[in-house]
């Protein structure tokens, strides 16, 4: 899996032009299906090329720009290591390609903008949290979304305690206490995994330490929640020395050295499920509760300039349509169109994008959960 931050959402949304190429494609992990990936992406390649050549670009300068994605049809390591989803984007300078735990809709997009709406459920925290799998013998990092969980590399992450120890440093201690501290105290021991393996809590706050530091320079500015799983007695000690604020208050109990991916997710989602549903429905009830007041909107003509401006708190856009058209920001003016033409694009997409970048929040949804089944609505900050 590859990761998306905000600042790679940032340089793929400057980028503008008359020929953007967005690809979206559903992908699979193992079985029979997974061998027709890549004919499903080829066939999203040449849909690619007919928009290009339609939106006026020469049939051989179409066919450049697309090399790079079509280098990677006959790359098996490419295709063995997939998630659940496949977004490319390609321009004619430019080629980048993130797999991801969402399973897309099978979407060729050319237009003068990239499109970067169905990465949202990744991007707004609305579904999208990680796990830390944490034991003495193992630490990993995974992400998922409601539907699915991957494992992630962090570069800087520790292997297990004995990498953050070290031989010399670890200490094999008495099976139940050794003496404390001049007052006469008893330290606070924790058990491992074997016999005489034991750590003080001193030792257990180094490694999670190394841990934290490593996981939040990871996360950096996202803000969806973190699942804790371990033995229950380590979740205070993390807890206390985590500098990570969307901690979630429950964590999987019990060793996870053993358990798959999947597993880790079953159990996992129930903890942060409430979370984000509770969100969305005290967003959309503040939605109608301000509706009336001059504070919310389902007009593109009249968002679209209030999100230039930075006025935009939260909105609420669909994921299974597009409104295309141009929004001039130095007028203000949004025109609508038909249909896609390579010098316009999803004004949507652009609306959800700046809101964003902007700081505020994005649900992006099915048409017909969003207010009245309009495709777009805003709550505004003044």
């Amino acid at each position: 899996m590859d990761s998306l931050t905000a600042t790679e959402v940032k340089q793929l949304s400057d980028v503008a032009g008359t020929e953007c190429v967005s690809i979206f494609l559903p992908t699979h992990r193992t079985g029979t299906q997974m061998q027709q990936d890549p004919i499903r992406l080829k066939n999203l390649l040449r849909e690619a090329e007919r928009q290009l050549v339609e939106a006026g670009s020469p049939a051989p300068a179409a066919k450049t720009m697309l090399e790079p994605a079509y280098s990677l049809l006959a790359e098996g390591h490419f295709w063995q290591h997939q998630s659940d989803g496949l977004a490319m984007f390609a321009a004619a300078d430019r080629f980048h390609s993130y797999r991801v735990p969402i399973r897309f809709d099978e979407l060729a997009i050319v237009a003068k903008r990239f499109h970067l709406k169905p990465l949202f459920p990744l991007l707004t925290g609305d579904g999208h949290f990680f796990v830390l799998a944490l034991s003495q013998n193992e630490v990993r990092m995974l992400e998922a979304t409601r539907y699915s969980i991957d494992e992630i590399e962090i570069e800087q992450l520790p292997l297990n305690l004995k990498e953050v120890l070290g031989q010399d440093e670890r200490q094999r201690l008495q099976f139940h206490t050794r003496s404390g501290e001049r007052e006469g105290k008893r330290a606070a021991m924790f058990h491992g995994h074997g016999p005489g393996q034991e750590y003080t809590k001193e030792q257990l706050e180094k490694f999670f330490r190394r841990v934290d530091v490593a996981v939040c320079d990871y996360l950096q500015e996202d803000r969806a929640p973190l699942v804790l799983a371990g033995v229950d007695y380590y979740f205070p000690v993390y807890r206390a020395i985590s500098r990570y604020a969307q901690l979630a208050r429950e964590g999987v109990a019990g060793s996870p050295d053993r358990s798959r991916p999947e597993e880790l997710h079953a159990l996992a989602w129930p903890l942060v499920e409430p979370v984000f549903r509770q969100a969305r429905e005290t967003a959309l009830a503040r939605f109608r509760q301000l509706a009336g007041t001059g504070r919310t909107a389902t007009d593109i003509a009249e968002i679209l300039p209030a999100v230039s401006h930075g006025r935009v708190e939260v909105l609420f856009v669909a994921t299974d349509r597009q409104q295309w058209g141009t929004f001039d920001d130095q007028g203000q003016e949004v025109l609508l169109h038909e249909t896609s033409h390579g010098r316009n694009e999803d004004l949507l997409d652009r609306a959800a994008v700046n809101t964003y970048l902007n700081g505020g929040v994005v649900y992006a949804m099915k048409s017909s959960e969003l207010p009245d089944g309009v495709p777009l609505a805003a709550v505004y900050r003044y």
